[in-house]
């Protein structure tokens, strides 16, 4: 079968619908019916966020067509309030592991790209895929996302086989404890292997939700020409059992406003057909330029700084109990002003390369690389100054493995969830690491760290577990969670 023909039968479920849940001219209307906002307006939304209610479309819309420096402010203060509220003072860290930069698209923003000659094509084999692990662990990391371009070569069975390979490296006291996975939308028995080989997050961004730009970035030659196809992935994925699943957009190919309605309406679209369930994580990187491609340079849709802000809180008050993704496609700078407008995941020691991790001068290698990154920290440093800022690092995956996803994460998240399960497995394994890996500097603040957040800690039964847990780690033990 031509590779191209792959899921031509599986395209006309969505060939034969008379429209999708994007409404373009309608999120256009919201906008348009939203301008200019009175304080009263905005702060009567703000009202509603503040008892952690999503939000619908039009009230996100008086949020965004806000320009009133006052309750812009005021927006800001209540995005931090409810980040520390339901997620509490903790950001969770991962890193990407590139396997494959091969693509048979042609997504005109893309430095993998099927037609970009200035990049090397390569797909790690399970040896490599070891290797770039064990170099992973013996940074401190615990979590990643396994990113794959489509081609012949990324089966659904490779996808399986790489996981596994993940998840069987170990090295000294480390291992990957938690594979999200970000790929080409796939068909449900595809996802059904996904599911039995114990993946995390199913991760597919819909890079545009504005069907013409869609078109435009994504030739139609392609399989990721096919808007709907791309735009149904997370449902596919719920409809057999993958329930943690993860949506985004990249913010820079059209208008930000538009874009940031139209992943609430995806919001709104999941929960309303799967019980209340909405995306795990919402991710919202800026495109960055690329090796090999001109387009980046020169969009005229570039979000700036403050509006990047402004976006970021508006989806944390719009989208409550989702968490919140800041990649280090960001400046250091913009990070650390970023982080408390809602952000509760992060990530740090970053190599985009294929084949990035093995190689000591990580990120310097433009031919290799799906795009720029602006913090290329060290996973070390991008902790001693979390913990500087009051936020503790967590790596923990206590959720995951032990089930709670779905309709149960989202029943607990809304209870006593932080207090009782994320503080102190957050607590926990920034330990480990201030163990096994972390330099002098960063074990001093991460120290501090830990004893300010183990005093906060309400519940005795609790408290009295993470400081016999603190023992134990150091003690030799390790993966002790909640």
């Amino acid at each position: 079968m031509n590779f191209f023909d792959k899921y031509k039968e599986a395209f006309e479920e969505y060939n034969a619908m008379e429209k999708d849940f994007i409404d373009d001219d309608k999120i256009w209307k919201q906008l348009n019916r939203a301008e200019n906002p009175s304080k009263i307006d905005v702060r009567k939304v703000l009202e509603k966020a503040e008892k952690k209610m999503r939000l619908e479309p039009e009230e996100m819309a008086v949020l965004i067509q806000n320009k009133d420096i006052e309750t812009i402010n005021e927006m800001y203060k209540l995005a931090n309030k409810l980040k520390k509220e339901i997620y509490g003072e903790r950001i969770v860290f991962f890193a990407p592991l590139y396997i494959s930069s091969k693509c048979v698209n042609n997504c005109k923003y893309c430095g993998f790209r099927k037609d970009n000659k200035m990049v090397e094509r390569r797909t790690l084999n399970m040896d490599e895929i070891s290797q770039e692990v064990k170099i992973m662990v013996d940074e401190g990391q615990k979590r990643t996302v396994l990113v794959y371009g489509e081609s012949p070569e990324t089966t659904v069975d490779f996808m399986c086989d790489s996981i596994r390979q993940v998840y069987d490296t170990k090295c000294g006291n480390g291992e990957i404890r938690r594979a999200n996975i970000n790929c080409a939308p796939l068909s449900r028995e595809e996802l059904k292997k996904l599911k039995e080989t114990g993946i995390g997050t199913f991760q597919v961004f819909q890079e545009t939700y504005h069907h013409e730009t869609y078109r435009k970035m994504h030739p139609e030659e392609t399989i990721k020409g096919h808007y709907r196809w791309r735009l149904y992935s997370q449902d596919r994925a719920m409809d057999v059992g993958l329930d943690d699943v993860a949506i985004g957009a990249l913010f820079g190919l059209y208008d930000w406003k538009f874009e940031v309605m139209g992943l609430l309406h995806h919001t709104i679209h999941l929960e309303e057909k799967y019980n209340g369930v909405g995306p795990h994580t919402i991710s919202f990187p800026r495109i960055e330029p690329a090796i090999g491609t001109p387009y980046p340079s020169d969009t005229k849709y570039a979000v700036s700084d403050e509006d990047f802000k402004k976006l970021v809180a508006i989806l944390r008050l719009s989208v409550p109990y989702a968490g919140m993704i800041l990649t280090a496609r960001e400046k250091p700078e913009v990070r650390k002003e970023v982080i408390p407008l809602g952000v509760s995941q992060i990530d740090a020691g970053t190599r985009i390369g294929v084949g990035g991790y093995k190689k000591s001068e990580g990120n310097k290698f433009p031919d290799k690389e799906q795009f720029q990154l602006g913090d290329t920290r060290s996973l070390d440093d991008v902790i001693g100054e979390t913990c500087r800022m009051d936020n503790l690092t967590s790596f923990c995956t206590a959720c995951y493995r032990a089930g709670r996803t779905g309709e149960e994460f989202m029943e607990v998240a809304k209870s006593s969830f932080v207090h009782n399960f994320c503080m102190p497995n957050a607590i926990l394994t920034l330990k480990e690491y201030l163990l096994d890996y972390a330099s002098n500097e960063t074990k001093i603040v991460g120290e501090k760290a830990i004893n300010k957040h183990v005093n906060k800690l309400e519940d005795e039964k609790i408290k009295n577990f993470v400081l016999k847990a603190l023992e134990r780690i150091e003690n030799g033990e390790r993966d002790i969670r909640v």
